[in-house]
């Protein structure tokens, strides 16, 4: 599975670019990066890449995943998964029941959704932690139980918007191998933004850096 950003960029309808058009190929198990100053349109890439670009603004270039465009596909049709900068947890959901809502559609049946959230669960280092309160889960372990969340959609393409950049040194190092640990596992693209030159440092792909147009 291979995430193909073809001469992309973004501009405000009837304006200029915000950033040069960006190309890059991103093969399965890997992880690239976008770098840039505050305010250049990483996190707009990223929404253009999802499919979430805000009312006003317009999109120039492809898309590809897996050798099919959804350049023109809604958000849900691409299979294309985003974790943003907050580690944001339903706070009226249990740690399962927040797994459990992203479930790809396949998982059907109370014991195939229950097991599916366990072995999510184990794989963060989370077992035993299904009924537990968001709220009293450290920094860290709400950012592994968001990823997961994410992950059991079983996106074909994995976006992340700066999301170790809230936490201390030492999570941010645990949650940088964890997500590329798991990147590498399943084998899918993904394509980290950030401001911080370790990110894409491990993160250990092709680096562009967005400066304004």
């Amino acid at each position: 599975m291979t995430l193909v950003l073809d001469a992309l960029t973004v501009s405000p309808r009837g304006g200029p670019s915000l950033f040069p058009p960006v190309s890059m190929t991103i093969a399965g198990g890997e992880m690239a990066a976008v770098m840039g100053p505050s305010g250049v349109g990483k996190s707009t890439l990223l929404d253009a890449v999802a499919g979430h670009l805000a009312h006003g603004f317009a999109m120039q270039g492809r898309v590809v995943l897996g050798g099919r465009e959804v350049t023109h596909l809604p958000p849900e049709a691409r299979r294309i998964g985003l974790m943003f900068q907050d580690a944001v947890l339903f706070p009226h959901l249990s740690v399962g029941d927040n797994l459990a809502f992203g479930l790809a559609r396949r998982v059907r049946g109370r014991a195939a959704r229950r097991a599916a959230v366990e072995a999510a669960l184990d794989q963060a280092g989370l077992s035993g932690m299904a009924a537990r309160d968001p709220a009293t889960l450290s920094g860290g372990q709400r950012a592994r139980a968001a990823l997961m969340r994410t992950l059991l959609a079983e996106p074909q393409a994995l976006l992340l918007d700066e999301p170790f950049s809230k936490l201390d040194a030492e999570l941010r190092d645990e949650m940088r191998a964890f997500t590329r640990d798991h990147v590498a596992r399943l084998g899918i693209p993904a394509l980290l933004v950030t401001h911080d030159p370790d990110d894409a440092r491990i993160a250990g792909g092709a680096v562009v850096t967005l400066r304004a147009a």
